[in-house]
C-alpha cells in the first residue's frame, strides 16, 4: 500500500478536521485507504524530499546521464470534496503508471465543497488559494532542482481547476515572487471552466500561463453539457474552452485536442464504452477523462513532451484539427 502526495489548502476546524474554507498549506502523505486528515501532515522539507525520490525514474542518456524525473500536479474542479478528490487522484495515478508513466502524482486540494449550489463560493475560494499552487508547490520544487538531476513538472487541471491554475500563474507574476524563472513543462486542461477567449495570444489573464510553460494542451468536448451557457450556474459567462476549444488566435505553444467525435462514439456504443472506460467518476460528459484508457494514453504521450504533437498514436488530423481517435 503506497502513500499519496497531497498539498491541502483547506482550513482546519476545532475538531481537527479539514473543512471547505481556505487555510494554510499542509503537506500530506495519505495512505490509499484513508482520506486526508491533519494527522497525515509532515514537515515540508521531508515531504519535498520524498516527492523528489518518488519522481526520479532513471537517467537520460541524451543529457550526460543525468537523473530524470517527472511530477504531475492534479488540480481538481468545482463541487469536489476530499472523497471525490482522492478517488480521482488514485485512479489517475494507477492508470498513468499502467500506461508507462514512472513519475509521481501530486494532488493540489483547494477548498471546494460538494454542494452543487456553491459554484460562486467555490470560485472565490479557488481564487483565494490559487497562488499557493505556485508559491508552496511548483516554485519550491524549481528552487530545489540540482545540476545532476532534472525533474519535469507538469499540471493536469479539471474544470474549475483550470481557473485555479490560470489565477495561480497570474497572481504569482503580479506578486513578483523571488526567483520568478520557474517553469513547468506540460499544462493540460480537461473540461476546463474558463473562457475560450482568455487563452488568446496577448490576453492579460493568460500571459503568465504561457510564459511559464513549454506547452499547453486543451481537451475539448462539445457534448459537455456542464459547460453549456444554458447551465444556470454559468448564465452570462463566455463560451468555455473545455467545450468550445481554444480560440483561433491562441499562441503556437497551445494545442487543442477535440474529443467530440470520440466521446460521441464512447457515449453511444456500450461495447466500446465497456472496453475504453474503466471508471465513471462524476458527470460523465464532464469527467470521463479520468478512468478512460484512450485519454490516459494520450495524456502519457503528451507528458513525454514530443516536439511534434500532431503525430501521437492516439490522434488524427481532420481538416487541420487534432482529433482524439478511437483506433
Amino acid at each position: 500500500m503506497s502513500d499519496n502526495f497531497i498539498i491541502c489548502t483547506r482550513a482546519i476546524n476545532r475538531k481537527k478536521e479539514y473543512i471547505p474554507e481556505p487555510g494554510i498549506s499542509s503537506y500530506l502523505m495519505v495512505p490509499d485507504d484513508k482520506l486526508p486528515t491533519p494527522e497525515a501532515s509532515i514537515k515540508s522539507n521531508k515531504w519535498f524530499l520524498e516527492l523528489r525520490k518518488a519522481a526520479i525514474w532513471g537517467q537520460d542518456s541524451r543529457d550526460n546521464n543525468l537523473d530524470r524525473g517527472d511530477i504531475l500536479f492534479f488540480v481538481h474542479g468545482y463541487n469536489n470534496d476530499q472523497q471525490i478528490m482522492m478517488n480521482r487522484h488514485k485512479q489517475l495515478k494507477e492508470d498513468l503508471h499502467k500506461a508507462g508513466f514512472k513519475g509521481a502524482v501530486v494532488s493540489f486540494d483547494w477548498p471546494s465543497d460538494n454542494k452543487a449550489l456553491n459554484y460562486v463560493e467555490d470560485r472565490h475560494d479557488a481564487k483565494e488559494t490559487a497562488m499557493k499552487l505556485v508559491s508552496d508547490g511548483i516554485r519550491v520544487l524549481a528552487e530545489q532542482q540540482k545540476p545532476d538531476c532534472s525533474i519535469n513538472i507538469h499540471i493536469l487541471a479539471h474544470s474549475t481547476g483550470a481557473y485555479v491554475v490560470r489565477e495561480a500563474f497570474d497572481d504569482a507574476d503580479d506578486a513578483h515572487l523571488a526567483n520568478n524563472s520557474w517553469i513547468v513543462s506540460q499544462i493540460v486542461f480537461i473540461g476546463a471552466d474558463i473562457s475560450s477567449g482568455s487563452l488568446s495570444q496577448g490576453n492579460s489573464t493568460t500571459d503568465s500561463l504561457y510564459r511559464h510553460c513549454v506547452r499547453l494542451t486543451n481537451y475539448s468536448n462539445l457534448y459537455d453539457s456542464v459547460l453549456k451557457l444554458s447551465n444556470a450556474k454559468r448564465l452570462g459567462m463566455a463560451p468555455r474552452v473545455g467545450r468550445e476549444g481554444l480560440p483561433n488566435d491562441a499562441p503556437t505553444k497551445a494545442v487543442n485536442v477535440d474529443c467530440t467525435k470520440y466521446f460521441g462514439l464512447l457515449n453511444s456504443n456500450e461495447k466500446i464504452k465497456k472496453l475504453e472506460q474503466k471508471e465513471e467518476l462524476g458527470t460523465f460528459e464532464h469527467s470521463w477523462h479520468i478512468g478512460n484508457i484512450r485519454f490516459i494514453r494520450d495524456l502519457f504521450e503528451t507528458l513525454k513532451g514530443d516536439f511534434n504533437h500532431t503525430v501521437l498514436p492516439t490522434r488524427e488530423i481532420i481538416d487541420g484539427h487534432i482529433i482524439l481517435m478511437y483506433k
